[in-house]
């Protein structure tokens, strides 16, 4: 975090507000189309989605769909983005396993790019630099060949929770179309700091997903409360109102933010969500007053 006793950094990137999407975990499993028109109706640009349901937690009842098995979904999805103006900014799901082939994921990059799919999010799950670097620039080239781009997401999974780790990943890879994705939860929890995020190579920077969250874990694990339980801007500690003008311009902001507590006292994700949209939207605006308080 800001050391104690330093001013917040006051160099501004963002000369006006960017334009503001929602990812996968703030809806729970909702289905595509139906989340591209949730998303347009709530006024935001773009979607992070996966290719399937992912199994757990439904406290909506939807129904479980594969992008890979329906072709008629595919072509559905495709055509509600056309039909509402909404861009599926990032598709996730990829992710480097120890002893597992990255070309495995070639047809689901196919799929990706039938779809319209922009922005591939990459994990790794070995905590090896050098071989997560050399699996990263691998999918990172199958990406590149299909005219997609790959943002690796920062976290404690694998190598890269520490800036310094991030950027030497980034020259390892060292591909045009390869760059880092910030979660503003992710990257304050593990210590990094306003100063590091403004010293970044705006080149570096992707994509970044935004919510709040206190800075001490309130769950008895880490991975629950980032898969559950996030808050809006202004409703926690992160340190957003310093870190939001620093995001690069054109650089795509989306909500990750899902929040279990309401959905288990009945709110839908429309009630849920309009609130975070307009506290993003002020964050981003420089409206501060207004962050927190709607």
């Amino acid at each position: 975090m800001q050391a104690a006793g330093k001013p917040e950094p006051s160099v501004s990137r963002q000369p006006s507000a960017p334009a503001l999407g929602i990812d996968k975990l703030s809806v729970f499993g909702m289905p595509p189309v139906e989340f591209v028109t949730l998303t347009a109706e709530l006024g935001c640009d773009s979607v992070g989605i996966g290719l399937a349901t992912v199994p757990g937690y439904n406290p909506h009842g939807y129904r479980d769909w594969s992008l890979r098995e329906e072709p008629g979904l595919r072509r559905d999805l495709v055509a509600a983005c056309h039909d509402h103006g909404v861009a599926i900014a990032l598709v996730e799901g990829f992710a480097y396993v120890p002893g597992q082939p990255m070309s495995r994921f070639a047809a689901d990059l196919d799929l990706v790019r039938e779809i319209g799919g922009v922005r591939l999010n990459l994990v790794s799950l070995d905590k090896d630099l050098q071989a997560t670097i050399e699996h990263f620039a691998s999918f990172t080239e199958m990406a590149a060949q299909r005219g997609l781009e790959v943002s690796a997401e920062m976290g404690s999974l694998g190598p890269i929770a520490g800036v310094e780790a991030a950027q030497a990943l980034v020259e390892g890879v060292g591909m045009a179309n390869f760059s880092l994705l910030i979660d503003a939860m992710h990257f304050f929890r593990l210590g990094n700091s306003v100063a590091q995020f403004a010293a970044l190579d705006p080149a570096l920077i992707g994509y970044v997903q935004l919510c709040d969250a206190p800075l001490a874990q309130r769950f008895d694990t880490y991975l629950e409360e980032a898969m559950y339980e996030r808050m809006a801007p202004g409703e926690g500690e992160l340190p957003l109102r310093a870190f939001a003008p620093l995001i690069p311009a054109g650089v795509t902001v989306s909500l990750e933010l899902p929040i279990r507590s309401l959905a288990e006292r009945g709110l839908g994700p429309r009630e849920r969500l309009a609130p975070c949209v307009a506290a993003a939207k002020a964050l981003l605006a420089g409206n501060h007053s207004a962050v927190g308080k709607v």
